[in-house]
């Protein structure tokens, strides 16, 4: 300003001029960017979907849904993600409401198969070894879901039937992993799946805790704005 106004600026209008500059820039870090978007292949999240990871708010379905991409991205599709709604849809309408899911994708050719669950106010995690015709729960306040692990099992079986793998067609087993992370609070279910999720893909040991959940949550939130991951 001094150079453009050819003058030098007394005390008191330089303080002025300060202070407008101050209000000016606290201004626009309040202007709420409703318009920030992050895509990545078919997903996209908004401010209002990251927020979700702030503080201890619960972690919504477009969240855990983008971070699976990511996870299968990474693990050169060896590991598969089923959508959160998967099964929902599964319990709603069956086999048959969700067959075109895989029309794409066989399933007996991965490693492994994780699937998140949506259970209204909690979210928990099961997987399926492929090789070992495994399937397990993982889930962070204990809860034993056994109707969930009993429609997973008939929904290979019929997956199974309809891709003519004689092979998976029987010999399934299941189980529920007590010994695994723990919250102690109620709202960080979320976070604990997707923690458990990339632990799991990419043969990670589940050595978290609750206090590292703050830590995990601002991670994913840079993972999902950066569409890759922290390996």
């Amino acid at each position: 300003l001094k150079k453009n106004l050819n003058t030098d600026l007394t005390d008191r209008q330089e303080k002025l001029i300060n202070a407008e500059v101050t209000k000016y820039k606290a201004g626009l870090a309040s202007v709420p960017m409703h318009h920030f978007k992050v895509s990545y292949n078919k997903h996209t999240l908004t401010l209002e979907d990251l927020s979700t990871l702030d503080d201890q708010n619960w972690v919504n379905d477009q969240v855990i849904n983008m971070y699976g991409e990511l996870i299968m991205e990474a693990s050169n599709h060896k590991v598969h993600f089923f959508n959160s709604f998967f099964h929902r849809q599964l319990v709603a309408k069956g086999y048959e409401g969700v067959k075109r899911w895989t029309k794409k994708v066989d399933l007996f050719t991965k490693r492994l198969l994780l699937i998140p669950l949506h259970l209204e106010i909690h979210w928990s995690l099961l997987t399926v070894d492929i090789a070992n015709k495994s399937i397990s729960l993982y889930d962070s306040q204990g809860i034993t879901l056994k109707y969930a692990i009993d429609n997973i099992v008939r929904y290979l079986l019929a997956e199974a039937k309809e891709k003519k793998q004689i092979a998976f067609q029987k010999g399934w087993k299941m189980n529920v992993n007590k010994c695994v992370p723990q919250q102690k609070n109620d709202s960080d279910c979320g976070v604990f799946v997707l923690e458990y999720c990339k632990c799991l893909a990419f043969k990670e040991p589940l050595q978290f805790t609750q206090e590292d959940m703050p830590k995990v949550r601002k991670r994913i939130y840079k993972e999902l704005c950066q569409c890759k991951l922290v390996q």
